[in-house]
């Protein structure tokens, strides 16, 4: 079997998996463009590769000014291959299993202040007064999915990917839970406090109906709509909320996700048990939440030395 038809099968497991789009395109890149670069070294057998190709390989990426991020994201895509085939019958070992991965830089995440989180939720209104000119009623339907799905993400600290997928039917406004379908097709209930349940009944009582009465075809029952009537994309949500914190004077590079970040570090803040705050996120691991617990030591040794009279002063006695 040729390594490309190899390819092709690993792909067909991988959604028979129900693995994420991101995840079989970047794994479909990684293998397809090892096996390219296969085909550049005559007398190399990508079942056999021998000890020496990983390494060339290797250099062969770093020499192209790939990130270690990148790099660990293909040595992870051509694990996970070999293993298939090693599964399949198709080759006797994994090369790549002695391969280290590149440690990956430890970055923290952007958290917004409480305060700013406030001033987002406060442009909103004037970025919808600058639509009422064209149209009042849109402009103002949208400003109240606008409001809704600002204190959604920020009260159940959803993934983009998850807001867009929203679903009325999930939502559930009494008791104050959205269930959502989150990474590895694995469901949750994320909790909204008394604002973003008031922010979603305002919506779907008329907000929603208005956006919805222009529409070309039937309902599919998606939470937050765009101005045409239809589901509201990854694409339009970060279009939208970089459109806002602009307006708002918050720094640069707010995404969804930042919400999601604020989200743990402010529940972490007021006392929350880590493995609350891991439930809640929907991690499959405490070490991934885990990195939240260095944000806001951050935060308070920040807090501590802006307040704390002898904390950031030099002693002005002499040691004896």
């Amino acid at each position: 079997m040729t390594g490309f038809r190899a390819a092709e099968g690993f792909a067909r497991s991988l959604e028979a998996r129900d693995a994420s789009v991101h995840t079989r395109r970047a794994y479909g890149t990684g293998v397809r463009q090892f096996l390219e670069w296969l085909t550049g070294r005559p007398g190399v057998d990508w079942r056999r590769p021998g000890r020496l190709v990983p390494r060339a390989y290797l250099s062969h990426l770093d020499a192209r000014g790939l990130a270690r991020s990148t790099i660990a994201a293909r040595i992870a895509a051509l694990r996970a291959f070999y293993r298939h085939a090693r599964r399949e019958g198709w080759t006797q070992g994994d090369p790549w299993a002695a391969v280290s991965t590149p440690r990956r830089p430890r970055r923290l995440p952007a958290v917004l202040a409480v305060g700013e989180v406030e001033d987002l939720l406060d442009a909103v209104a004037p970025l919808a007064d600058r639509g009422r000119r064209r149209d009042p009623v849109i402009a103002g339907a949208i400003a109240r999915r606008d409001r809704a799905l600002l204190e959604t993400a920020y009260a159940g600290g959803l993934r983009i990917a998850e807001l867009a997928a929203a679903r009325v039917e999930d939502l559930d406004l009494a008791r104050g839970e959205l269930r959502v379908m989150g990474k590895g097709r694995k469901e949750r209930v994320t909790l909204l406090g008394r604002p973003a349940r008031e922010a979603l009944d305002v919506y779907l009582e008329d907000g929603r109906p208005r956006l919805r009465r222009g529409a070309a075809g039937p309902d599919e029952g998606t939470l937050f709509l765009n101005a045409r009537g239809g589901p509201l994309g990854v694409r339009g949500l970060r279009y939208r909320l970089r459109r806002i914190a602009d307006l708002a004077g918050v720094r640069d590079g707010v995404t969804p996700h930042t919400l999601r970040h604020s989200f743990a570090s402010h529940l972490l803040d007021g006392g929350a048990d880590l493995r609350v705050v891991q439930e809640l996120l929907g991690h499959a691991s405490l070490g991934t939440t885990q990195i939240y617990t260095h944000v806001s030591t951050a935060r308070l040794r920040s807090a501590y030395r802006s307040a704390h009279p002898r904390a950031a002063r030099t002693s002005q006695t002499p040691p004896p």
